[in-house]
């Protein structure tokens, strides 16, 4: 178990050191700049895009690595990640990525990476939104293969209990406080009903809901949330106040027990990393911090460099 942790810890080490801050400065000096600007009007008109390209860049990096694979299309013999049922119907943003990915073929050819733009995108959704501003250095190379299996056994379930979080985040490299870190990401963006209802509606024998969940909270939440299988499957925010921001409101919602899904609750009702939990609420600048460090080191694992992969012309289809 030790040379398993002193493997993965000196792999993703030799992930981050084989990328580089500036490192389309000589091939394409603008790259940066007009992710930005895509980002930036992207989501003036819908700030809801904002955490949709943040999840992209999670659900991407969690698979294969940071390699551009989820933004991958099916084949006729291969569903890619985009048809995983954690992906389809919730990640969106795709355009937003292909706009970027046109306007760069048009100043750099065939240069920056499927891969770069999504990170770049995250990063800026991060600073548009939250203010939290990260040097991500990049290089990343984009995957051949996409494949819809490979999702659900790689990603997070949102019915996880702390320890099963901890296991999952830890087999990419994070520590249990930077797993807390980066679940802050859930104070702004929405979820699906289908990833909570289980809390709502006949939670176990005894409860009818979900004792951990505050019932006006779950009042509220029955209202919006159908509880028979098959029927609409509608979008709620993770957080009802200012659902645009990103910020350490997720942790101050925790301490009320208005966390949506079992995967945030958890985060408190666990001794292994209640603590932290209440940190982040206290102090939102030192959470900002950890934070910006967590995203530069999810933007590492995996990653592609060098010769390895390819640099897509489009970035839904392998060249």
């Amino acid at each position: 178990m030790l040379f398993s942790l002193i493997f993965l810890c000196t792999t993703i080490s030799s992930s981050m050191a084989s990328l580089q801050l500036g490192f389309y400065q000589q091939t394409c000096p603008l790259a940066e700049s007009i992710v930005r600007l895509t980002v930036t009007e992207a989501v003036a008109v819908d700030p809801g895009l904002a955490p949709a390209l943040l999840r992209m860049h999670f659900h991407d990096c969690f698979v294969r690595g940071c390699d551009g694979s989820v933004l991958l299309e099916s084949t006729p013999t291969n569903p890619s990640e985009r048809e995983s049922p954690a992906n389809k119907g919730s990640l969106r943003g795709f355009e937003v990525i292909d706009i970027t990915k046109a306007n760069l073929e048009w100043q750099c050819p065939q240069t920056v990476s499927c891969a770069d733009i999504l990170a770049f995108a995250a990063r800026d959704a991060v600073l548009l939104t939250g203010g939290i501003e990260y040097a991500l250095p990049s290089g990343r190379r984009d995957g051949r293969v996409s494949s819809a299996p490979e999702v659900v056994k790689n990603l997070p379930s949102p019915v996880f209990d702390a320890e099963k979080l901890a296991q999952n985040f830890a087999s990419k490299g994070f520590t249990r406080r930077e797993m807390v870190t980066l679940s802050g990401a859930h104070s702004f963006g929405v979820s699906h009903c289908s990833s909570f209802v289980n809390r709502l509606y006949s939670f176990n024998a005894t409860h009818a809901q979900d004792p951990s969940m505050d019932p006006s909270l779950a009042a509220r939440l029955r209202s919006m949330c159908p509880g028979r299988a098959g029927g609409p499957n509608p979008t709620v925010p993770f957080v009802n106040r200012f659902p645009h921001k990103l910020d350490n409101k997720y942790y101050r919602n925790l301490k009320k027990m208005k966390g949506l899904l079992t995967s945030d609750q958890t985060l408190l009702s666990s001794q292994s990393t209640a603590g932290i939990v209440w940190r982040h609420a206290k102090h939102h600048h030192k959470w900002t911090d950890e934070f910006a460090a967590a995203m530069v080191k999810l933007g590492s694992v995996g990653v592609l460099t060098g010769d390895e992969g390819e640099v897509r012309k489009n970035c839904g289809f392998v060249n």
